[in-house]
């Protein structure tokens, strides 16, 4: 350890951007085993493991790091799985420059981050390898049952923490396929879908059951589902995209960025797309404009350049300081060949049917605002004309409505639509029913939400504790 003095920095090898353009494969390659070791062998171990403290899910990032660089790999899988449900997920996706890596000791002074993300990702894909990821197999089974609703990363990282419990679970999910975003929103050049695939299938196997294409409110209704088990978990996610407000509808080339993802990944997958067969949703040959600057919008500009656009541009009303997506991405993207249109703000759509032109405005960063970020404000004369083919709108997600899709009006939502819990249980406003990930704290990351989904099958687990002590409790007293 401690050979950050000796040895530099250096990330897994990336395909040239002009190879990788060509196909949606992940574009990182794989540590080799003696590069993984010589990485990890980069950690200061420091008394304050600042990596540590600043991850969503508290990973013990110092300990796995030292047990690789000891070729001790299975305890370095034992550590990291330990407070991760989907660390190989998570080393993929997770913006580290924001996060652990973001904030490591050695890259504060000078030295580059320890690669945390590429071994995070080298240690599970390793243990995969080697069959050390095994099923599931509780120590007792309970006799209740748990449904959730949504399997993106918080319904998933529940199962699994109660399944290890023993308590049965079943998973709802309008779409065909267990994963959310991270097999549908998130591209296979980040994350391929094999890797998903296996985690559910793995939990699958492990005795949780998904019941796919199923919504809520028309397969099944929500009270059938609470009537059917003795606890519930609402982990929808956020799937409502955000509009600009500029007539979207008037225009049939004007596509939400998740529909544009969708498309995508499910082609990918095989499946026949009629939107993106018929052209709609694919962007081959098309100039391209993408609005937004978080990680979405960067997935829906590198898929759009894969596809063979024409020409991809991004507009984004801010700079790229301060910009919210990770700048790992944008870098990326920038390689690839996207035209980054920094402090830039459309303010009208027009065409016939079909967009034509998108009419921008230059801006500028005035005062800060009650969030301290500085309000974009538009430059009088710097209207100009932006010919499009194709404009996706990447402006992020919000809730559904919730109660009215489950039909009960006694589900509390706060003011911005999410679901409103008690945040000590993360019990909603309904007796047994629970929620975690981006349907309480809006559109998050993947990591958040495994941290959310943890949490909350702890508090499932302690109400049921308690409901049965209680039962047992009234049972004693009606029989003396």
């Amino acid at each position: 350890m401690l050979k950050f003095t000796k040895i530099n920095k250096q990330n897994p090898d990336k395909i040239i951007a002009e190879k990788r353009i060509k196909s949606f494969d992940e574009i990182y390659a794989k540590y080799a085993t003696q590069k993984a070791e010589e990485q990890a062998s980069r950690c200061s171990q420091c008394g304050v493991p600042f990596c540590q403290v600043h991850c969503p899910l508290h990973n013990n990032i110092p300990d796995w790091l030292k047990l690789t660089a000891e070729e001790r790999m299975e305890e370095a899988y034992e550590i990291s799985s330990s407070t991760n449900n989907m660390p190989e997920i998570c080393g993929r996706i997770c913006p580290q420059d924001r996060l652990c890596e973001g904030n490591c000791v050695i890259e504060q002074s000078g030295h580059g981050t320890v690669t945390i993300g590429s071994i995070e990702k080298y240690i599970t894909d390793t243990a995969w390898e080697k069959g050390w990821v095994k099923n599931i197999i509780p120590e007792k089974e309970i006799n209740l049952s748990v449904g959730i609703i949504g399997s993106g990363p918080a319904g998933l990282a529940a199962a699994e923490e109660l399944r290890k419990k023993g308590y049965r679970v079943t998973i709802y999910d309008r779409y065909d396929r267990p994963g959310g975003l991270l097999i549908y929103g998130i591209p296979n050049f980040k994350l391929e879908k094999e890797i998903v695939i296996r985690r559910t299938k793995r939990l699958e196997e492990s005795g949780i059951k998904f019941e796919l294409n199923c919504n809520i409110g028309k397969e099944i209704s929500f009270q059938e589902i609470k009537e059917k088990h003795d606890s519930i978990l609402i982990s929808t996610g956020v799937y409502k995209f955000r509009e600009i407000n500029l007539n979207s509808s008037n225009y049939n080339n004007v596509v939400p960025a998740l529909d544009f993802l969708i498309a995508s990944n499910k082609t990918g997958l095989k499946d026949k797309i009629e939107d993106f067969i018929n052209g709609k949703l694919d962007a081959n040959g098309k100039n391209v404009i993408v609005i937004g600057g978080g990680d979405t919008a960067m997935d829906c500009v590198r898929t759009a350049v894969r596809q063979g656009a024409k020409s991809v541009k991004c507009l984004y009303r801010r700079d790229k300081a301060n910009m919210p997506g990770s700048q790992r991405e944008v870098q990326n993207a920038a390689e690839e060949g996207v035209d980054f249109k920094w402090l830039t703000l459309p303010i009208e759509y027009s065409g016939n049917g079909s967009l034509k032109n998108v009419k921008t405005v230059l801006m500028q960063l005035g005062e800060p605002d009650e969030t301290g970020r500085r309000r974009p404000e538009p430059k009088e004369g710097t209207e100009m004309n932006l010919d499009s083919d194709l404009v996706i709108e990447a402006l992020g997600f919000e809730p559904e409505n919730l109660p009215k899709l489950f039909n009960d009006k006694n589900l509390t939502v706060t003011r911005w639509g999410t679901l409103k819990i008690n945040y000590k249980t993360m019990m909603t406003s309904l007796d047994g029913v629970f929620a975690a990930g981006d349907i309480v704290r809006g559109a998050s990351l993947v990591v958040w939400g495994i941290k959310d989904g943890r949490d909350a099958a702890n508090n499932i687990h302690k109400y049921l504790k308690n409901k049965i002590s209680l039962e047992s409790s009234t049972q004693r007293v009606v029989n003396a």
